[in-house]
């Protein structure tokens, strides 16, 4: 009995890859100086920045923006228009009672739906009765 012979092609001579290491960057930053909540400038010496907020406040007075105060913490609060209220809370209505319409039409037809897919999936399903 002779056993079938194989021959196989002479495999080929792939050139190795070398690959570099990736090296990595060290991130650079510059370091940011913040000063402590508590620091207050040596007495005879005038801040300058109790005028450039006087200055800013009344220019926001003068723009026209509504603003209430909060008794409580003591803070100016800005008001945005009547008319930019009006309009968000418009919007969000409408969005609210739209889904919630959606939410209810769409419970209704899955129950007036479901028996009816029901019976025409079981009708769809029965074995053809054949005709002899």
């Amino acid at each position: 009995m002779e056993l079938p012979v194989l021959y196989l092609p002479d495999s080929f001579d792939f050139p190795n890859f070398e690959f570099e290491l990736p090296i990595g960057e060290i991130p650079k930053y510059t370091p940011l100086v913040v000063p402590p909540s508590d620091l207050r400038a040596p007495e005879g010496v005038k801040s300058q920045t109790v005028a450039d907020s006087e200055a800013e406040t009344n220019t926001n007075q003068t723009a026209g923006i509504k603003q209430i105060d909060i008794p409580i913490i003591d803070v100016r609060m800005p008001v945005p228009e009547s008319e930019i209220l009006i309009t968000a809370g418009t919007t969000a209505v409408i969005s609210v009672a739209a889904t919630l319409t959606a939410t209810a039409v769409f419970k209704w037809l899955v129950t007036a739906m479901k028996p009816i897919l029901k019976t025409t999936w079981k009708k769809i399903r029965q074995p053809k009765k054949k005709v002899s």
